[in-house]
């Protein structure tokens, strides 16, 4: 079924102060809190220089350029925007807060579109969407955790391991402007496809830098299925059910590992 956003009038604000909403929000309440929907001509007032494209209004006559949607961020540095819309401001401040994930993304959608044609996706393609929309990025700091995760050890990695969230052994970072969206409604089970980063010393923006070069050199995401699911409500504070054992064994974000599941090395700086 097709997620709908709040309204703009009738959202809980309260989403604003809890993860992952909080951080984004502590940037830009301007744009997320304000009264009134943003007009993309703000949108490039405010972020165009960190994103280093321009984001215009999505209108007929912006797409009778003929232009396939990457083909216009490539050629023109312009992403088209629909105005008073979740999901591509959300997709705005993502390509203010990670411009070169944003922009080595786009230059591997664009070499598939070069080889295949913009009516075909490959397995790459796919992956590069999934990423975009739904990415995060974990970065484990103690390689015990991450045979967890690779298990589907939900108990594990986000009830018997709580404190590795919160002591930082695991950290994770928001990319997808889709999950941001559904964040807005938290009573959803939120999920994310996870880059993960291993390095026991390593901060954010150094995660975000190697996923960004493994992923322009096509050493991630040349499928789907190397993506690690990561279900983001299990996080300590991230969801209003999870401070009960029970919720990791009876919450259907929480699958098991299906037989033959095998998932690539990690990323290492």
């Amino acid at each position: 079924m097709r997620h709908h956003a709040p309204a703009r009038e009738r959202l809980d604000r309260e989403v604003f102060g809890r993860p992952p909403l909080a951080p984004w929000h502590a940037s830009h309440a301007e744009l997320l809190d304000g009264p009134q929907w943003p007009p993309v001509s703000e949108l490039n007032a405010r972020l165009c220089g960190a994103a280093g494209v321009r984001f215009l209004a999505q209108t007929r006559a912006l797409l009778a350029d003929g232009l396939h949607y990457e083909q216009r961020i490539a050629q023109c540095a312009v992403v088209a925007t629909r105005e008073a819309n979740w999901h591509d401001l959300f997709n705005a401040l993502v390509w203010a807060r990670y411009p070169a994930l944003k922009r080595a993304l786009n230059a591997r959608q664009m070499a598939d579109i070069a080889r295949w044609g913009p009516r075909r996706r490959s397995r790459a393609q796919c992956a590069l969407t999934h990423f975009d929309e739904a990415g995060v990025i974990l970065l484990v700091r103690d390689p015990a955790l991450l045979a967890r995760l690779d298990a589907h050890d939900w108990q594990g990695l986000f009830w018997r391991e709580r404190a590795a969230w919160q002591d930082g052994r695991l950290q994770v970072e928001v990319f997808g402007h889709a999950l941001l969206e559904h964040a807005l409604t938290p009573a959803l089970h939120l999920v994310g496809k996870a880059l993960v980063v291993l390095d026991a010393t390593a901060e954010p923006a150094m995660a975000a830098a190697a996923c960004a070069q493994a992923i322009a050199a096509g050493r991630a995401l040349q499928d789907p299925q190397d993506l690690r699911p990561l279900p983001l409500s299990g996080i300590p504070g991230w969801h209003a059910d999870n401070a009960r054992e029970a919720f990791y064994r009876q919450a259907p974000c929480f699958r098991p590992l299906r037989p033959g599941r095998r998932y690539p090395p990690p990323i290492r700086l």
